[in-house]
This record gives structure tokens, sequence and C-alpha cells, in this order.
């Protein structure tokens, strides 16, 4: 599939235009783990909700692999040694729509695999081995310099509990809410960036 057009996105159609992603896509498989990606984005949400997260985070727990539709990397580029920086590519694709605390989130979450790996001893043994794969082609864990300039981000423990997560929403046949449920809450999130332009 090609790059999506996103020149025509609003702010008024871009929680229609993901829903559409969700529908045509969701279904594809995720990186070698044994749930979709929709059901693994959906897993990430319910995590963030049931943790009283709030709705912006919520949100970013959702959306945080959105950038695997948004380039024209094949689904199989981790098995052909290709990083697809979809969280860059997320990132940037969302960025004119909702609030920097969403898009850092989005953009740092493969950063805080990295960083945890280098920070919290026990980390890397909890990792999938799809995750321990990835993480080879997305540069290993942080150096101590590197780790302890990401540490400073304004962000960081939201993207820490986004990247935490990450890495439990990927339980086979779990029941989580469909993207419906999840629609009205993007849209609030939405509309808090335009209150605040």
């Amino acid at each position: 599939m090609g790059t999506p057009d996103f020149s025509t996105l609003s702010r008024e159609n871009i929680v229609d235009f993901i829903a559409d992603i969700f529908a045509r896509r969701g279904a594809e498989e995720y990186l070698g783990e044994d749930v979709s990606i929709s059901e693994h984005m959906y897993q990430t949400a319910q995590l963030a909700e049931e943790a009283g997260a709030s709705e912006e985070l919520i949100v970013a727990a959702l959306l945080h692999d959105i950038g695997h539709f948004t380039n024209e990397f094949p689904d199989n580029a981790a098995e052909l040694g290709i990083d697809s920086h979809h969280d860059r590519a997320g990132a940037a694709v969302l960025a004119p729509f909702f609030p920097s605390l969403v898009t850092d989130c989005v953009r740092h979450h493969v950063s805080a695999k990295r960083y945890l790996c280098t920070v919290d001893p026990g980390y890397f043994d909890k990792l999938s081995d799809a995750s321990v794969l990835s993480l080879k082609l997305q540069g290993g864990p942080m150096s101590e310099k590197s780790a302890a300039k990401f540490a400073e981000n304004q962000d960081v423990e939201a993207i820490v509990k986004v990247r935490k997560w990450d890495d439990i929403g990927k339980v086979p046949g779990k029941k989580t809410e469909s993207f419906d449920y999840f629609a009205p809450m993007i849209q609030r999130v939405v509309d808090s960036r335009r209150a605040t332009d």
C-alpha cells in the first residue's frame, strides 16, 4: 500500500480518517506478534484507561503505532532488517491535530524501549521475541549519556507509561472496546488542541 494522501485532512475529519485506517488495515499482522495491529493498539489503550490515565494519554496509547500505516515499508520490514521509523512517521501525521503530549508519546515510544533497556536492568527480559528483534534494528539499548538526555524530556513519565502498556498489550484473544468506543475521546483530545491554539 502506498503512502496515504494527508493533504485533505482537517480537525473535522481526522477522527473519521483514522477510523477508516483501523477498519481497512487493523487486521494486519503486528510484526510477528500473536495479535493483529489493531488488537494491540486497542489493548494498549485499554491498559491506559484501566490505569486511570488522562484522555490524552489513552489516545496516545491507542495511536502509538499509527505510523505503521503512514509509510510504504512492507509489513515484514523487521524480518528484512528494515527499521520503518513508524514512531516519527506517526508523530508527524498526528502533530497538526493533537496536543504535544500525544505526539511526544508516539514519537518517542521506540526510544523509550531503548531507554528502559539502559535504566531498568530487568526490562529487557520482559520483551517479546519480536520486540527484541526490532530493538536490534532500532539501535539497541541507549548509551548512559543518551539515556540521561532522554530523561530530560518534559513528557518522559507519560512516554514510559505508554511504552510499558505497549509491551504488554499483546494478549491473543483479549476482549477490548472497538474504535467506536474511543472515537469520541479522540475527538475531545483533538478539540482540546483547538482550544489552546
